[in-house]
């Protein structure tokens, strides 16, 4: 897929709480977007810059991929090798499962995202972290809160991985589980985080 990597967009997402606390106005900046065609199930992010500490992905995510519910896989400067570990906590209506692996070669979240058994205009809702990306000493750490409601139905997600890999990030793939492709009610944003002036 030919990089989709944008200029800088004029405005900045603002008032932003979660896993880094409030931000200042003005500290995240718009990096790239982009829409599923419902033809590809990969979306790649290329060529990011390393002018800001953290990066983030919000998006809503529906996969054509079977069942009520798929996967998402996230892979980092094009690295398929057994170098991604993670855990995870979900919670539906009738209970919350902890699970995890080690050695996989991306960065799975299970059950992340819509798949077409969901209800009509029912899309996930995802918000990805990944912490220090530029660094060259330290291991890459992501973090994601999802979610959809399918008409009283539904889960979150609280997820989790370690990229076991110091090389700083210029890359992120993310591919719809289940052999399925990204519907056109799929978008994903990248922004950029800035550090302590």
């Amino acid at each position: 897929m030919s990089p989709i990597l944008q200029g800088l967009a004029n405005g900045s997402v603002r008032g932003y709480g979660g896993f880094f606390g409030a931000a200042a106005a003005g500290a995240f900046e718009s990096i790239a977007s982009a829409s599923g065609t419902g033809s590809s199930g990969t979306i790649t992010f290329s060529s990011i810059p390393s002018t800001y500490q953290h990066l983030q992905i919000r998006g809503t995510a529906d996969s054509s991929g079977a069942g009520t519910q798929q996967d998402l896989f996230i892979t980092l400067n094009g690295v398929t090798s057994a170098s991604y570990t993670w855990h995870q906590v979900r919670a539906t209506g009738v209970g919350v499962s902890p699970t995890g692996g080690i050695s996989l070669t991306n960065a799975s979240v299970y059950d992340a995202v819509t798949g077409n058994s969901a209800g009509a205009n029912v899309t996930a809702a995802i918000i990805l972290d990944i912490h220090d990306y530029t660094s060259t000493t330290k291991n890459k750490t992501l973090r994601l809160f999802g979610g959809f409601d399918n008409n009283g139905s539904g889960q979150l997600v609280l997820h989790s991985n370690l990229f076991i890999n110091t090389s700083a990030i210029s890359s992120i793939s993310l591919v719809s589980g289940g052999g399925g492709n990204w519907e056109t009610t799929t978008q994903f944003g990248l922004y950029g985080i800035k550090g302590a002036a």
